[in-house]
C-alpha cells in the first residue's frame, strides 16, 4: 500500500467533487440548449411580464372590436335613405298607371244614341261604356261595321274623320262617345240596306262588341255610300 499525503488526498477529493457537480449541472440545463428560440409575431405588443397584462390587453382588444362593429351596424341602420318620390315620382305612377289602364272589350258596353241629323246627313254618337268596376282609359277611333241578321257585313268600313285624339278616363258607369255620320241614301241615291246591328271594336283591342242598330237603311255602295267615324269623346253625345 503506497502511502499518500494527506494534502494530496484531501485535493484529489475537491477536484472530484468540482467534476461531479459540473456534470450534473450539465444534464439539468440539456433542454435549454436544444430548445427553439423564443419568437415574436410581427406587429404585437410585447410578452407580459406578469402573464395578468397580456390577457387585459386581449380583453381590450376584443372590447374595442366589438365596439367598432356595433358602431357600424347602428350606422348602416340610421343612415338617410333616398326619397321614394326622388326622380321623377318613384311609386307614385304605378297606381296611377294601374287605375287609368286600357279598357278592354270585356269590361266595356256598346250602344247607338239619338239621331241628330241634318241637311241630309244622318248623325248617331256610338257610345262606350266602363261596365266594369275599375277605373280604365279610352284614346282613338274605335271600329265599327253594319252587319245584317245573318253575320255578313254591309258596306265598307267606316273612314275616320281627322282629329286629334285624347285619352278619355273612365270611372265605372261613365261613357264616351264617337260620331258616326253618313248621308241619308234616299237623298243622296246611294243604294241602302237596313243592317240588324252595329259591331263595335273599343280601341287597341280584338274583340267586338254588339249594339242593336236603331237607325234604318244606310249606304252601303254607290255615291256619298262613305259613313264615317270621329275620335271618342268624353260623354255620351254632343
Amino acid at each position: 500500500m503506497v502511502y499518500e499525503p494527506r494534502s494530496v488526498r484531501h485535493g484529489a477529493l475537491l477536484v472530484g467533487t468540482v467534476a461531479v457537480l459540473g456534470l450534473l449541472t450539465g444534464c439539468g440545463n440539456g433542454s435549454d440548449i436544444h430548445s427553439d428560440p423564443p419568437r415574436t409575431a410581427a406587429g404585437t405588443a410585447a410578452p407580459a411580464q406578469d402573464g395578468k397584462s397580456g390577457a387585459a390587453s386581449a380583453s381590450s382588444s376584443s372590447s374595442t372590436s366589438s365596439t367598432s362593429s356595433t358602431a357600424a351596424g347602428t350606422a348602416g341602420s340610421t343612415a338617410p335613405r333616398a326619397s321614394a318620390s326622388a326622380g321623377g315620382g318613384g311609386t307614385a305612377a304605378a297606381p296611377t298607371a294601374a287605375a287609368s289602364s286600357r279598357c278592354h272589350t270585356s269590361e266595356l258596353r256598346a250602344s247607338v244614341g239619338r239621331n241628330d241629323p241634318g241637311a241630309g246627313q244622318e248623325n248617331f254618337p256610338l257610345v262606350l261604356t266602363n261596365s266594369s268596376g275599375r277605373t280604365c282609359t279610352l284614346r282613338g277611333y274605335p271600329g265599327a261595321a253594319f252587319v245584317s241578321a245573318s253575320g255578313s257585313q254591309l258596306g265598307a268600313d267606316p273612314k275616320r274623320e281627322p282629329g286629334s285624339a285624347v285619352t278619355v278616363t273612365l270611372r265605372p258607369g261613365q261613357s264616351a262617345w264617337a260620331g258616326l255620320t253618313f248621308s241619308n241614301p234616299g237623298i243622296s241615291g246611294a243604294k241602302p240596306a237596313t243592317p240588324s246591328a252595329l259591331l263595335v271594336t273599343p280601341p287597341d283591342e280584338r274583340d267586338q262588341l254588339r249594339a242593336g242598330w236603331p237607325g234604318g237603311a244606310v249606304p252601303v255602295s254607290g255615291n256619298s255610300s262613305s259613313v264615317r267615324l270621329t275620335v271618342l269623346s268624353p260623354g255620351t253625345g254632343p
